[in-house]
């Protein structure tokens, strides 16, 4: 499916996302979740609100609070992202004069990331820089692997996967069961 939105296609041609991205990729094209499906499920270290579906801000809490249980400490720092603003984050790193073909394996376009759907959150744990592959050595990492799945959680986009995009062992995506 490639994306079919007036706005959608306006950013793409903005960003020179190439037109056969979604065949490239293997990803699927996803629709923003309305504003008024999101709930702020916590605020984040710096205070910043951190959006998501209900269903997917009530398992994330019960599956930190699973984790502090066994002493583990499980910080999501990126939740609900707009076209607008998976745009912007785009637009970032070509100002700063990053390949567009770069960015694609560490961003998805617009229009293709789990993020529009409010159900996918980037997670980390103190002492572990945001987004960066180290996660996959610490106990949150080990702790997320084995209980996750338990609350709707799968891990998006593991070594090898076949979107061409970077391993993210921070990015869990939550499925309703």
């Amino acid at each position: 499916m490639t994306v079919t939105s007036p706005l959608l296609q306006a950013i793409h041609r903005e960003l020179n996302i190439p037109l056969d991205y979604a065949e490239r990729t293997g990803l699927p094209a996803y629709q923003e979740v309305a504003l008024s499906e999101l709930v702020v499920a916590q605020l984040d270290e710096a205070g910043r609100p951190l959006v998501l579906t209900k269903p997917a801000a009530a398992a994330l809490a019960s599956m930190r609070t699973a984790a502090q249980q066994r002493g583990v400490e499980l910080l999501p720092f990126s939740g609900f992202r707009s076209y607008l603003y998976q745009k912007g984050l785009l637009a970032a790193k070509l100002h700063k004069g990053i390949a567009l073909d770069d960015i694609l394996r560490i961003l998805a376009a617009p229009g293709y990331s789990e993020h529009h759907t409010g159900e996918a959150v980037d997670i980390t744990t103190p002492g572990c820089p945001p987004a960066e592959e180290i996660f996959e050595t610490t106990p949150a990492y080990a702790w997320l692997k084995e209980h996750a799945a338990r609350f709707g959680f799968t891990e998006s986009f593991p070594r090898g996967n076949p979107h061409s995009l970077v391993y993210e062992p921070w990015h869990w995506k939550f499925s309703v069961k």
